[in-house]
């Protein structure tokens, strides 16, 4: 496993993040199907043996809480854990903290983030009179969080963020496809560069949306297409290697256990020098399939 330092937060930690997602049940569009506490453990002690040291994790993954924390607990004290809101009221937020306090059992989280941050309407809420903001500006002062980031899916909400509280973390889509093709991301990392802010990836792994109706095979949990790297491990490299390129501090892969593997696999081969022969073939491939609106 590689190591970076995540901005100026003091944390050190590894290139591949663990997505808590990879411990989640999802629908098969007729029920719930849980991934048992035995998969989880095996995932969380798989990554543990691996190098992983920052897992991540929110509300909104199904029972992704109950599992990581039970997952987690031998090794809580040794690893960063991260956790979200995707409320925009500081009331409904106070109850989402204390459930993700109580079920991923910690007193305290590493990171403590905004989630979902789409639109300026989701900015003005937050820092809005009653907004959640209210709530997290304290929590480092509480020993509830050490440090306080968000994440988003739109590039002008992101920064407009940036100019109204010094957050130290954010979590974006930084993705082969969507920078190639429409500059999705160059504007916020360049900012996050300059202010010495921890660069956490999504989406590095995802080729395009899903077409309607298709198949997700052995992606049910994500609402985009990853890579299939059994078929293509070439492309999953590429497309590691260009997020790379542009100085993120880790990637956090789709939440399924196939892409989360290779990628910890393949990281120490990395060099952040993508192969855009490779990449450039693909982008025509996969144009008019974005999977974020495009501003």
């Amino acid at each position: 496993m590689k190591y970076q330092n995540l901005g100026s937060t003091g944390m050190r930690i590894s290139k591949i993040s663990y997505g808590g997602i990879v411990s989640a049940g999802y629908y098969d569009h007729v029920r719930y199907l849980s991934e048992d506490q035995k998969a989880s453990d095996y995932y969380v002690s798989w990554a543990i043996d691996h190098g992983v040291n920052y897992f991540d994790v929110a509300p909104g993954y199904g029972d992704a809480q109950e599992q990581l924390g039970n997952s987690l607990q031998p090794y809580r004290k040794d690893v960063f854990l991260a956790c979200k809101t995707n409320r925009r009221e500081r009331a409904e937020a106070e109850i989402d903290l204390a459930n993700s306090l109580e079920r991923l059992k910690t007193d305290y989280f590493d990171v403590y983030q905004l989630h979902g941050i789409s639109s300026m309407r989701d900015v003005d809420r937050a820092f809005g009179p009653g907004g959640v903001m209210e709530l997290v500006s304290t929590l480092k002062d509480r020993g509830i969080a050490r440090h306080i980031g968000f994440t988003a899916h739109s590039e002008e909400a992101a920064l407009r963020m940036l100019d109204l509280y010094p957050f130290e973390t954010v979590l974006f889509p930084i993705n082969w496809f969507m920078n190639m093709a429409h500059g999705m991301g160059s504007r916020l990392l360049k900012v996050l560069t300059e202010r010495g802010l921890g660069k956490l990836a999504m989406k590095a792994f995802i080729e395009r949306a899903w077409e309607p109706g298709e198949d997700k095979g052995p992606f049910p949990k994500s609402w985009c297409k990853p890579i299939n790297t059994d078929e293509e491990p070439e492309f999953g490299v590429a497309a590691m290697n260009y997020t790379l390129s542009l100085g993120v501090d880790t990637l956090i892969p789709p939440g399924n256990f196939k892409s989360f593997r290779f990628a910890v696999e393949h990281i120490d081969s990395c060099d952040a020098q993508p192969d855009m022969d490779l990449l450039r073939a693909k982008l025509e491939t996969v144009r008019g399939k974005e999977f974020f609106q495009v501003p």
